[in-house]
């Protein structure tokens, strides 16, 4: 199982952070994309590119809305180039990007449509410009310009001939995890670190596929995980408190909690998605990181000392996960626990899933 480290984007400090996750034999770095809160990832991954030599890289995540499919894909091709092969793109339907633009995550049909132009143009193939959605009071068609000629459909030439960089979907909801599993290549779940939610996600995807007359085993799984490790439990949880309340959120966003939850674990959700400040978003001190029980927290994240980190890692690769994105944000904790839960992670919990 590969460990990926998630955090900001950052011009000036992406470099350092890339050098540092390398040679603490992280597997990968995948950072954010969201533009009011963070620098701009593909500069980051590509200034991480010039001074890491084995280290994969990629958004953690990128949605549909803010930037056009063909601008994703010529960024993250680049960063691809640049890096020799090692990038990855993530995506989703969008949060703190869109939230700061007033706008909620993309509507399931643009994100299907978009993921399908993603393809396309990361395999160097052509998008029909009756597909292509930009309004028409933005900008008009360009057969009003009478050109002697111009190009018969939008395609990234320069990207053709080359492997294509995977597209990794971020997915909570049954209905974005089909659409991850039809349009994706590794479908990265976001439903928390309990087994049974899991199980249910990968199970579907597989029969999404199957359905779909495509092949079950050539879809790969991955999770985005919140992980403390602290020889102090209540240390331990304080350390993923801020960043569960993120991904917790994912599977209750519009109301209704996805995938196999308890009764009480739904009332738990609820409650945090209506108590949900983005104001003081992935914060452990925040309103909502108050609503999250010590039962909850150790299901639905991985807490506590090496040992029992390592085993629930090595659980989730028994279920067939080759890939977890670790949260690196601890925006919030109490600062003394901090130190010691990134020593144990590099010194026992990275060399212990070699």
């Amino acid at each position: 199982m590969q460990l990926w480290n998630t955090g900001v984007a950052s011009a000036r400090g992406a470099a350092r952070q890339a050098q540092e996750l390398e040679d603490a034999g992280w597997a990968g770095m995948l950072v954010v994309d969201s533009q009011n809160l963070s620098g701009d990832p593909y500069v980051a991954l590509a200034m991480a590119a010039t001074v890491t030599k084995k280290l994969g890289l990629g958004t953690g995540v990128t949605n549909s809305i803010t930037r056009h499919a063909a601008v994703t894909a010529t960024s993250i091709t680049s960063v691809n180039r640049i890096s020799n092969g090692r990038a990855v793109l993530g995506i989703g339907r969008g949060d703190s990007a869109l939230a700061h633009l007033g706008r909620a995550p993309a509507r399931l049909a643009q994100f299907e449509r978009y993921l399908r132009h993603l393809q396309t143009y990361l395999k160097g193939e052509s998008v029909s410009f009756d597909e292509i959605d930009i309004p028409k009071e933005h900008a008009p068609p360009a057969s009003a310009l009478e050109l002697h000629d111009a190009p018969p459909a939008s395609r990234i030439a320069w990207i053709a001939g080359a492997p294509p960089v995977p597209v990794e979907v971020a997915a909570s909801g049954p209905k974005v995890i089909a659409m991850a599993a039809l349009h994706g290549d590794r479908v990265m779940f976001t439903v928390g670190a309990d087994i049974e939610r899991l199980q249910w996600g990968i199970e579907l995807a597989r029969k999404t596929r199957k359905e779909a007359g495509l092949d079950p085993a050539s879809l790969k799984f991955g999770a985005f995980i919140n992980l403390g490790c602290h020889t102090d439990m209540d240390a331990a949880r304080s350390l993923v408190r801020g960043g569960l309340t993120t991904y917790a959120r994912f599977s209750v966003m519009h109301g209704k909690a996805n995938g196999p939850v308890t009764d009480k674990d739904r009332g738990l959700l609820e409650s945090l998605r209506q108590n949900y400040d983005m104001k003081q978003h992935t914060r452990g001190d925040s309103r909502q990181a108050g609503i999250l029980t010590d039962d909850f927290i150790d299901r639905f994240a991985i807490v506590g000392p090496p040992d029992r980190c390592i085993a629930r890692l090595k659980s989730l690769a028994r279920l067939g996960l080759d890939k977890v994105a670790i949260s690196g944000g601890m925006r919030g904790a109490p600062e003394e626990h901090i130190p010691l839960g990134k020593e144990l992670m590099v010194k026992e919990v990275i060399p212990g899933m070699r």
